[in-house]
């Protein structure tokens, strides 16, 4: 059950990132110069798309919450670096961002880091 709550803390947490990214996107690009940042953040949250990923964000606490309460924090949250990955690898397709072999080292770096400390 807890390693169930660590994937839903991971899944709603990409999603909220990837949709804000997305929304973010969006918005700027119909946001007219003249307007301020107020106008701009207003808009952002009166989006449904944003107040999704604002939920999930929440829904991601509330399910770390129960994990770090039935497992080790040390145990626990290295598994959090797979946003890192998850998100940097959504990224190419949804965004158009370059996945080189920096990126890519740097995500195998990440998932090795996991796969070691989930061992203590």
């Amino acid at each position: 059950m807890a390693y169930l709550c660590i994937a839903l803390t991971i899944l709603f947490t990409v999603y909220g990132q990837l949709v804000l990214k997305w929304q973010a996107g969006l918005l700027m690009a119909t946001h007219s110069p003249g307007a301020g940042q107020l106008q701009y953040i207003m808009r952002m949250l009166m989006n449904p798309w944003v107040l999704s990923g604002l939920a999930a964000a929440f829904l991601a606490s509330l399910c770390w919450m129960t994990a770090v309460s039935r497992l080790q924090l040390s145990k626990a949250y290295p598994f959090m670096a797979l946003n890192f990955v998850l998100v940097g690898i959504a990224a190419v397709p949804l965004f158009g961002e370059l996945f080189t072999w920096p990126k890519a080292l740097g995500l195998v770096l990440i998932v090795l880091g996991i796969v070691i400390s989930s061992q203590g």
